[in-house]
């Protein structure tokens, strides 16, 4: 029975356009019937052949068509000649008319008809010569049709792409612009992303997983009392990795997932908003146990009354509203576990982020040094390596990187290799590609003067003799002055990875970033705007240090750090004009002081920066082995995370934090 079943099943489904092909088909048979009815077998022959015919007086009568065309008939003694055999038409359908035997074209109607009847006379001839005018009534009428049919066909068409939701805009779903833009995954064909692809983020992963076996063995955590949890909000930085944790859940569940978009609950039109989140809803629990995800959730998930400036109702808020009452309200399921991601959890509505609601926030931090190891490994998989190949060395290379930009760095350094005609990827593939991708395309046809290019390579050495010289400053690793990105040069450093800073650090970072202007003003007696970044830099530094982190003694231990973001809808400063100018003498003193020690330090060691600036000058770009020849071995090795034998032909740069940063100078 279960095959009969099925069989009936896989009948063909009636379709309108069976009809539309039954029409046509139809049509098309009319005109081939009704073209042969017409003649349109009739024998061809020519006028001299008809005119011999006639002479011999084989013609009965002769009909002309349309002032063009003659069809001639034969008498009843001719048809038994042997030039006339084949002749009689072959009737699709009974006629009652007689069909003509031939038929031809002529030229001109009067010379014809001319000699017809001089043919008549000369052979004492009677053959009647008959005029008639034919019309393809059908084809007419159909022809008429077409500009009708081809309206009613494109209304049709569009009528169809709008109730689909394929016109996309405002007027792309006039039919169905309340229904969820949710695309449903199938884990079988549609996601085929696993935990195996996710490297890294064990602690994230392991939050995601616990959701999943939520879903698979839900009576394991029931039978003791326990709920599953109704939602899971994945916070990062952009390119940890995210939306990628989110896709392999999906493979994982295999249950039912709903992905989108927090931007496809935003219409132009009122209520659509709350309308779609409904929807949504509605599907993910008819297809209980599942999962949504709502990627970018900031979008319609932002703290309410804060933006509204003119008073009026807000769309969005409207939205909003409609996502709480579905997550934790009356009649809500369980069994639907709403997954989302932002990297702007500040700017959340408290009452989406409380428990009920999202009950897990998953912290996804950028990766550490054996966290980005994983991750090379998962993105070299596809890419054909240099069998000397160092994972370890190059996850070293790339300090605050995270995932997304691991792969790119993975992918350009496959770039480089076949850009050069390598038959596979090695260790300075990814050196180039780190710095191409930190420090961008190098621009060695940019026109420099040589006042200029001294001006930079003593900025230069400025920053690697004082870095060079401080216990705590960032190791160097690389020294260039050929223009790259936005930069005239770079010092590039390898910074340690520091889960807290002291200010004794921090002072020393700034201290070396203000080299390249001391380095100027002992040399030239004169200062430029090149050490641009490195000020930005140092200002930002100074300032958290005095109103961020309380390292000032004379502002004390003091924070005017808001981590709720809601200061930023305020107009007034958390301080008053006093503090305020306190704050400005005080990150001004930091920065002098700084300066002032960096100065002192280069004309102490002013012929080695000298040196150091020459060999810059000839070499453009200069490494660690050049600066212990000129200043000795570093005294504070011990601090640095690169051995001797790890220092790259190129690597990464300053950094802040965990962030990795050149020191350039516009």
């Amino acid at each position: 029975m279960a095959k009969d079943n099925n069989n009936l099943n896989k009948k063909p489904k009636f379709s309108p356009y069976w009809i539309y092909g039954f029409i046509i088909a139809a049509f098309l048979g009319f005109q081939l019937i009704s073209g042969g009815l017409s003649g349109s077998d009739v024998k061809q022959i020519n006028p001299n052949q008809f005119f011999e015919f006639m002479k011999d007086g084989d013609v009965a009568k002769v009909n002309i068509i349309n002032n063009r065309e003659a069809r001639v008939y034969l008498v009843k003694e001719a048809l038994a000649k042997e030039v006339h055999k084949g002749t009689k038409p072959n009737n699709i359908l009974p006629s009652v008319s007689p069909q003509a035997n031939y038929s031809f074209e002529f030229g001109d109607l009067k010379l014809f008809q001319e000699e017809i009847n001089k043919i008549k006379a000369e052979s004492n001839l009677t053959v009647p010569v008959s005029f008639k005018t034919e019309e393809n009534v059908w084809g007419n009428f159909i022809f008429s049709l077409l500009p009708f049919v081809l309206i009613i066909g494109v209304w049709i068409f569009i009528m169809r792409r709008m109730s689909s939701g394929g016109g996309g805009g405002a007027g792309g779903q006039l039919f169905n612009i309340g229904k969820s833009k949710a695309k449903l995954f199938d884990e079988k064909t549609d996601v085929k992303t696993s935990f195996k692809d996710v490297a890294g983020l064990e602690g994230a992963k392991e939050e995601v997983q616990e959701i999943v076996d939520f879903l698979k063995f839900p009576e394991k955590y029931t039978s003791l009392g326990g709920k599953i949890p109704k939602g899971a909000l994945l916070v990062g930085q952009p390119g940890t990795g995210k939306t990628l944790l989110a896709k392999a859940v999906a493979g994982e569940a295999k249950v039912p997932f709903f992905s989108l978009s927090g931007s496809d609950f935003v219409e132009m039109f009122v209520g659509v908003g709350a309308s779609r989140v409904r929807d949504l809803f509605k599907q993910a629990k008819e297809k209980s146990p599942s999962i949504i995800f709502i990627d970018e959730i900031d979008a319609i998930g932002r703290a309410r009354g804060k933006s509204n400036m003119s008073g009026s109702n807000d769309e969005r808020e409207n939205t909003l509203n409609q996502l709480l009452t579905e997550m934790d309200g009356f009649g809500t399921n369980t069994n639907v576990i709403v997954l989302a991601a932002t990297n702007r959890a500040d700017v959340l509505d408290k009452a989406l982020m409380r428990a009920g609601r999202f009950d897990r926030q998953i912290f996804v931090d950028l990766p550490d040094v054996r966290e980005r190891k994983e991750i090379f490994e998962v993105h070299l998989r596809p890419i054909k390596q240099s069998e000397k190949l160092d994972i370890d060395f190059l996850a070293k290379q790339t300090p605050g990187f995270s995932g997304a930009d691991i792969a790119n760095v993975c992918n350009e350094a496959a770039l480089i290799a076949a850009r050069n005609g390598k038959k596979a990827v090695d260790k300075q593939d990814f050196l180039d590609a780190v710095d191409r991708i930190v420090g961008g395309l190098e621009k060695k046809n940019k026109i420099i003067t040589k006042d200029e290019k001294k001006a930079i390579a003593y900025h230069e050495a400025g920053h690697a003799t004082v870095s060079w010289m401080l216990e705590h400053a960032a190791p160097l690793v690389k020294v260039t002055i050929v223009p790259r990105g936005q930069s005239l040069g770079a010092a590039w450093y390898l910074p340690e990875e520091r889960l807290i800073v002291r200010p004794e650090q921090m002072l020393d970072e700034m201290c070396a970033a203000l080299g390249g202007r001391a380095a100027e003003k002992v040399i030239f007696d004169k200062i430029s705007t090149g050490a641009l970044s490195d000020l930005e830099k140092v200002t930002k530094q100074a300032r958290a240090m005095v109103t961020i982190y309380g390292l000032s003694e004379k502002v004390g231990n003091l924070t005017y750090y808001d981590s709720s973001g809601q200061s930023e809808y305020n107009f007034s400063k958390p301080y008053s004009e006093k503090t305020s100018e306190l704050i400005d003498n005080e990150i001004s003193d930091i920065i002098e002081t700084q300066y002032r020690r960096a100065i002192a330090l280069l004309e102490d060691n002013k012929d080695k920066l000298t040196q150091l600036a020459e060999v810059l000058l000839e070499k453009e770009v200069i490494f660690k082995d050049n600066l212990e020849k000129i200043f000795g071995k570093r005294p504070f090795e011990k601090r640095e995370l690169i051995t001797p034998e790890d220092t790259p032909a190129s690597t990464g740069a300053e950094v802040k934090g965990e962030e990795i940063k050149i020191e350039d100078d516009k």
